[in-house]
């Protein structure tokens, strides 16, 4: 259990740090509108409680551009929390190759 809260600590670290940094698009349709225009982020994160819809559509253009899609363990309203937002925030995306490996080692479960 200690691990579970540990782990979601440092994921909501490492997303501050990234939104502090300017390195994160955020919200489905921003998200949508830069994979159309070609300024795909390498990394979606997402709320555990979108929509069923919210869901495939994200899925869907994540695999449509190779871009790499994590559902998170947060809620929308942590997620946006996290982040600065006050607002729910369904999804952000990360635009950065060395933000993009801090949060892939924050959700590894090996991480210390």
């Amino acid at each position: 259990m200690a691990e579970s809260v540990q782990k979601q600590t440092r994921i909501l670290r490492a997303l501050g740090l990234c939104a502090r940094a300017r390195r994160m698009i955020f919200g489905v349709p921003m998200l949508c509108d830069a994979m159309q225009a070609g300024k795909a982020p390498l990394l979606v994160l997402e709320a555990a409680d979108t929509s069923n819809n919210t869901h495939k559509r994200l899925g869907d253009k994540c695999a449509y551009y190779h871009v790499r899609s994590v559902r998170l363990e947060l809620d929308a309203q942590d997620l946006a929390h996290a982040v600065g937002k006050t607002a729910a925030l369904a999804a952000v995306g990360i635009t950065d190759e060395n933000m993009c490996r801090l949060i892939e080692g924050a959700l590894s479960p090996d991480a210390q």
